[in-house]
């Protein structure tokens, strides 16, 4: 047992010296990566900051920002600069006897003024644009914190995932380390004639299945920390290992609330209010589209062309308000109408849907988590009847009473227990995230 403990302990260090080396030599600039195992929390972190789909969804809510900007300039004046320089001809002239003839404007005709038009009163259409608009940017916050969310559990998913992986290569690791010391001795009791030939290659059979096992579960540990550096945005062969931590608690919500809970708290929920709400504005908006406005408008500057010295250029000025009254617009805003009361009912069908899908999801994570708890305590207990077998099965075999391949497959017993437990532990932990995640907790 010293001497397993030992190469067990080999084995750990060198494979952190191996993750430690390759982490130093192939990771960018931009990730400064542990020497040491990753952490779940630094996973997620690094995730949610710098993915690509969280800073494309950044730039979203940096396109709502500007659409907010761009429904209150409605409320200032549009103010512009024009000038101009015309030759026209002939010039109208008048005869006046004993007087002479008379220009009626200048052969050269020059202008310059500045034009404000500001908008009055508009029965609240740029009001409700500019509402319309803040909507949509609480959707965009709200799709930010989704983003967030979703990319945090996928993240508790392959961080666990390579948990199990790297602890279930440990143990198939000493497996092989068993057999190759039963068939060590077999071989050295087949030689006194007192094994036979049928025990060394049942030895090597289980040897070579094990073997297999553990080249598909390095691949598959290869595979996944590939995505896993996918996501960390680290050359997709960089070599880590993952801390590991098995002590969770579940959400302090009591089984009745949950569903309550969920509903107040998660994104989807949220958002799915939210565009229920958008769709009522914008049914509104549509309605103010046939009510008038009325517009200041004003514009001064220099021209020529006033009598008796046209070609003098003179300040002027031209103050008025404008009236713009709705009469027949071709039917469009009926026909705006109907879409947007639908986009309404559209809204909250959905929001309906959202609320289903919820209430489903936690249910069956709750679900989950009960029949992982009774998982683990079945695997805890299998486990330890194993333990106790693989002693009594030690014990007949030294006295004779069972044979080479019996202890073998009491030792079997005790590393596929360990599986079982290890597997169903962080079936637990993952189920926990889910309902913390189907909770609207924030895993970030």
């Amino acid at each position: 047992m010293k001497r397993k403990t030992v190469r067990i302990l080999i084995h750990t260090i060198l494979i952190c010296l191996i993750a430690s080396a390759t982490i130093n030599g192939q990771t960018g600039n931009d990730v400064n990566v542990p020497e040491d195992s990753l952490s779940l929390d630094w996973i997620i972190q690094q995730i949610v900051v710098h993915h690509p789909v969280v800073q494309s969804t950044k730039e979203a809510l940096n396109q709502a920002d500007a659409q907010v900007g761009l429904a209150k300039s409605g409320y200032y004046p549009n103010i512009d600069f024009s000038a101009g320089l015309s030759d026209v001809g002939p010039v109208p002239s008048l005869d006046i006897p004993d007087l002479g003839s008379f220009s009626l404007f200048p052969r050269n005709n020059i202008s310059g003024e500045v034009n404000v038009r500001q908008n009055i009163y508009d029965f609240g259409r740029t009001a409700q644009n500019v509402a319309f608009a803040g909507q949509g940017k609480a959707i965009a916050e709200q799709s930010l914190e989704q983003v967030k969310q979703n990319m945090a559990l996928k993240a508790v998913q392959i961080y666990y995932t390579l948990d199990y992986l790297q602890e279930a290569i440990i143990i198939k690791a000493e497996q092989l380390e068993t057999l190759q010391e039963h068939l060590d001795y077999v071989q050295k009791k087949e030689a006194t004639g007192s094994a036979t030939n049928y025990e060394i290659l049942s030895t090597k059979v289980k040897i070579s299945g094990i073997e297999t096992q553990q080249l598909d579960l390095e691949a598959t540990r290869d595979i996944q920390l590939s995505i896993l550096n996918s996501l960390l945005g680290l050359p997709t062969k960089t070599y880590h290992t993952v801390k590991s931590v098995l002590n969770i608690k579940q959400p302090d919500i009591g089984g009745d609330s949950l569903i309550s809970h969920a509903l107040k708290n998660r994104d989807e929920m949220v958002i799915a209010r939210d565009k229920e709400g958008l769709a009522s504005m914008h049914l509104d908006a549509v309605k103010l589209q046939t009510k008038p406005s009325l517009n200041f408008i004003a514009n001064g500057g220099l021209k020529n062309g006033y009598i008796p010295e046209l070609n003098k250029m003179r300040a002027n000025y031209v103050v008025g308000l404008g009236l713009n009254v709705p009469i027949f617009d071709a039917t469009r805003t009926k026909y705006n109408l109907l879409q947007a009361q639908s986009a309404v009912e559209t809204s909250s069908l959905q929001t309906e849907i959202t609320r289903r899908n919820i209430s489903s999801e936690v249910v069956a994570n709750e679900t989950n988590i009960r029949t992982a708890i009774k998982e683990v305590k079945q695997a805890k207990m299998q486990l330890e009847q194993a333990q106790e077998a693989l002693t009594l099965a030690q014990t007949s075999y030294a006295s004779g009473v069972i044979t080479n391949l019996d202890l073998l497959d009491a030792t079997t017993a005790v590393s596929e227990s360990k599986l079982t437990l290890l597997k169903s532990q962080i079936g637990y932990v993952v189920n926990v995230y889910k309902l913390k995640a189907s909770l609207g907790e924030r895993l970030y």
